[in-house]
């Protein structure tokens, strides 16, 4: 598992659209104090508010890393990025990708990290040997967050339950299993990079045997009712072992985002698909509670909706972003009784 060097300046690239910059903005948003400021190109319109400074200007700060924050479709990394990208080599940052070209396929970036002494870090890099998974059971107690559909607040869910557990005085850790997660949490595993056959094993060698009252909280991917995407997520399940899984749900979609042929889950139905899967490598497996993603609901209409769902299956209903998480934090602490299969 790669471990980050912190604090980072976030590369903005040349993006003229802020939905582009989702993570740079988790990471100002969820480890504001491990960045140190923003850096972009001349054509670039973005900025996430942070202080601006060239590569050479937050060495002297005390930066580690240089962080690639920006997402682009089909995840390619332009060689007009090249020139600060070996800056910062140059004045010994590290360049932290998550995209999937790999920064070691450019020769000028080898030769700046080897005359700068920074390192290339691509965080979905699997060149590492993985185990396949046991099912064999392992102290400590585990939380896994799943959802209905991809990109609607599992990583989010996850960071806030941290957060949450934290507060409750409980012993907790976030584990990364995608590229703005590790860059977040400094270390993890890009399961959705992993070849089919490990991602449980890697799954197991995330969330190791740790203290009895110990939770890790692992950030879920991909969904069971995904038809690109369900394979690593069953993966992640049964590797996972969780004690409880946490659904993520956006009440404003219908189907699955960009496969109008599938219809979105009800929430049951949903709830009984993963308890299902999970009881393969934890028989006592419990759902603690729904997280909603209620950005396009009114104030009234979210406030309807959260009772509506919260007497429907009887579990805590929250939205991470407007209500917190601390409900689920509290059943998760409690005895839960099972729930019938």
């Amino acid at each position: 598992m790669p471990i980050l060097r912190k604090p980072y300046l976030i590369f903005l690239a040349d993006i003229t659209v802020g939905s582009d910059a989702k993570t740079g903005a988790g990471l100002r948003d969820w480890c504001g104090v491990d960045v140190i400021g923003e850096c972009r190109l001349p054509q670039g319109t973005v900025s996430l508010g942070l202080p601006t400074l060239r590569p050479q200007e937050a060495a002297s700060a005390g930066a580690g890393s240089l962080v690639i924050g920006v997402a682009v479709v089909g995840g390619q990394l332009p060689r007009t990025w090249l020139p600060p990208l070996a800056e910062a080599l140059e004045h010994g940052l590290d360049v932290v990708s998550g995209m999937h070209t790999r920064l070691t396929s450019f020769p000028e970036l080898v030769a700046a990290a080897a005359r700068g002494g920074g390192q290339l870090v691509d965080v979905r890099a699997t060149d590492r040997v993985l185990p396949t998974g046991t099912g064999i059971k392992r102290a400590g107690k585990r939380v896994l967050t799943v959802g209905t559909d991809c990109a609607l607040g599992k990583k989010y869910t996850a960071l806030a339950l941290t957060r949450a557990l934290h507060a409750a005085g409980a012993l907790a850790t976030f584990r990364a299993t995608g590229q703005t997660g590790i860059m977040i949490a400094g270390e993890g595993i890009a399961v959705d990079a992993v070849v089919a056959d490990f991602v449980a094993g890697a799954a197991e060698l995330l969330s190791p045997a740790n203290d009895p009252d110990h939770w890790d909280v692992i950030e879920g991917q991909g969904a069971l009712f995904h038809p690109a995407y369900a394979g690593v997520t069953l993966g992640l399940i049964h590797g996972s072992q969780p004690d409880a899984i946490v659904l993520c749900h956006d009440p404003s979609r219908q189907t699955i985002e960009d496969f109008a042929h599938i219809p979105m889950p009800a929430l049951r139905v949903a709830i009984d698909r993963y308890l299902e899967a999970a009881r393969l490598t934890n028989p006592d497996v419990r759902c603690a509670g729904i997280a909603i993603n209620s950005s396009s609901l009114g104030e009234g209409d979210w406030l309807a909706y959260q009772s509506s769902v919260a007497e429907e299956l009887s579990l805590p209903v929250c939205d991470p972003m407007r209500t917190g998480v601390d409900a689920i934090a509290h059943r998760l602490l409690q005895p839960m009784r099972r729930q019938p299969e």
